[in-house]
C-alpha cells in the first residue's frame, strides 16, 4: 500500500461553494501578500477608495461603507493617519464624532494601490480571457446581490 495523494473525489471537484471557497482563498493570499509588500493592508484600500469615490465620512459611515467593522475602524484609520493618508476632525454637527477625510497624499497612495490591485487582479485570473473575466463578474455579482452582500 502506497501513501501516494489520491484525486480529489469527482463530486467535490464540481461543487461550485467548494470551487469559490478554493479560489477565494487563493484570493486573500494573493492580495493580502501583495498589498502587504508595499505595506497595506485590503482595508487601508477599501477605506480610501471609500473616501475617494464618497467623500468624507464619520467614522460609523466609513464603517458601512467599507464594510469594516466598527471594533477594527480605529485600528484600521490609526494606521492610515499615522501615514498621512487620511485626517480626523471633529464634527461641526456633532462634536462627538469625528470625520474622516483622504488627504492628497492618501490620494496619492490610492493611485498606486489601484495600479498594485489590478496587477493583481490580472494574477488571480491570468487563464481567463477579458469577455471571461467579465463574465465572472457579472456572474459573482449576482451571487453576492442575490445573498444580501449589496455590493
Amino acid at each position: 500500500m502506497t501513501d501516494a495523494p489520491r484525486p480529489t473525489p469527482g463530486r467535490l471537484s464540481t461543487l461550485p461553494s467548494r470551487l469559490l471557497a478554493q479560489a477565494a482563498v487563493h484570493s486573500e493570499r494573493l492580495v493580502g501578500e501583495g498589498l502587504a509588500a508595499v505595506g497595506a493592508r485590503k482595508w487601508h484600500y477599501a477605506v480610501l477608495a471609500a473616501l475617494q469615490e464618497h467623500g468624507p465620512a464619520s467614522q460609523a459611515e466609513l464603517s458601512r461603507r467599507a464594510r469594516i467593522y466598527r471594533s477594527d475602524m480605529v485600528t484600521v484609520l490609526n494606521e492610515l493617519a499615522d501615514g498621512g493618508y487620511v485626517e480626523r476632525a471633529p464634527d461641526r454637527a456633532d462634536r462627538r464624532r469625528n470625520v474622516i477625510t483622504i488627504t492628497a497624499q492618501g490620494r496619492r497612495r490610492l493611485d498606486t494601490l489601484d495600479g498594485l490591485i489590478a496587477t493583481l487582479q490580472g494574477e488571480l485570473l491570468a487563464p481567463l480571457g477579458a469577455a471571461e473575466r467579465d463574465e465572472l463578474v457579472r456572474l459573482l455579482t449576482v451571487l453576492a446581490a442575490h445573498h444580501g452582500d449589496g455590493m
